[in-house]
C-alpha cells in the first residue's frame, strides 16, 4: 500500500492487482484488479488488464510477498511449505515479470523493481529458510533478467529491507508473536532484542521503503541495473 501511495504522488497512474482491493478502491490515481496473483494465470491478466486499461506498461514492482516461521527448522519444513514459500515469494514475481516484459521490449523501454529481502544472503537461519531461500532466487533473477534486457532499455533492480515495521513482524502471528510464544517471551521484548542489532535502533517503516522503489523506477537512477539495494538501518555491517 505504501509503495502504490508513493507511485501515485509522483504522478504514477498505478494499477494495483490483488485478491481483495477494498483498501485499493480508496486511493485516488489507482485503479485495482481483484485477482488472484499466485495462480498460474493471475499474473498475466494483471499484465493485460493494465495495458488495456493504460495502452503501456511502463513500471513493473513486484512486491508481493509471505513468510511463515519454521519453527521446527529444515527438517521439519515440507516440500509443500517449501513450495507455499517459492510460490509466494519468487513465481509470482516471475510470472508477472514474464508477462510484462513482452510489452516493455516491444516499446523499448521499461522499469521492474523487485522486492527482496535481507534474509536472502544475510544470516540466514532455519526460522526463515524456505522465505531465505526464495527471496535469494528473487534477487538472483533480478541481477540475470538486468544482463538480459539491459541492451533492449529495461532496468531491473531490487530493493532489499530489513525488518520493516508492518504486520509481517508485528501484526497477530507475525515474527515478533510467534517467536515470542515458542520461547515463552513477550512479543515486545522480542521485537526489542531485533532493535538492537539495527543501528538506527528501529525498523523500517514501509514509507521508506517505498520511497526507494519510486526512486529505482524513476528515470533519476536511469543508469542502475542489476543492483539490490539494502534498506535496514544499519544491521548488516558488511559489504
Amino acid at each position: 500500500m505504501a509503495a502504490t501511495k508513493a507511485l501515485v504522488g509522483e504522478g504514477a497512474q498505478v494499477f494495483a492487482g490483488s485478491r481483495t482491493t477494498e483498501n485499493l478502491d480508496r486511493l485516488d490515481g489507482v485503479t485495482s484488479l481483484a485477482v488472484d496473483l499466485a495462480s498460474a494465470e493471475g499474473p498475466r491478466q494483471l499484465v493485460q488488464a493494465a495495458i488495456d486499461e493504460r495502452g503501456r506498461l511502463d513500471v513493473l514492482v513486484n512486491n508481493v510477498g509471505a513468510v511463515r516461521i519454521r519453527l521446527d527448522g529444515f527438517l521439519g519444513t515440507s516440500d509443500e511449505e517449501f513450495g507455499w514459500a517459492m510460490q509466494m515469494n519468487f513465481m509470482i514475481a516471475l510470472r508477472t515479470t514474464r508477462a510484462a516484459l513482452t510489452p516493455m521490449v516491444e516499446q523499448g523501454a521499461g522499469t521492474i523493481v523487485n522486492v527482496a529481502s535481507v534474509n536472502a544472503f544475510f544470516q540466514p537461519d532455519a526460522l526463515t529458510v524456505d522465505y531465505g531461500a526464495a527471496k535469494a532466487a528473487l534477487v538472483n533473477l533480478t541481477k540475470a533478467l538486468s544482463q538480459e534486457f539491459g541492451p533492449k532499455g529495461i532496468r531491473v533492480n531490487a530493493v532489499s529491507p530489513g525488518q520493516v515495521g508492518t504486520d509481517l513482524w508485528l501484526g497477530e502471528h507475525g515474527v515478533a508473536e510467534t517467536v515470542g510464544e515458542a520461547i515463552g517471551e513477550d512479543p515486545d521484548k522480542v521485537r526489542e532484542a531485533a532493535m538492537a542489532n539495527i543501528a538506527t535502533g528501529r525498523f523500517t517503516t514501509p514509507e521508506e521503503v517505498a520511497a526507494l522503489i519510486v526512486v529505482l523506477a524513476s528515470g533519476r537512477l536511469g543508469n542502475v541495473t542489476g543492483a539490490n539495494y539494502l534498506i535496514d538501518g544499519g544491521l548488516i555491517k558488511t559489504t
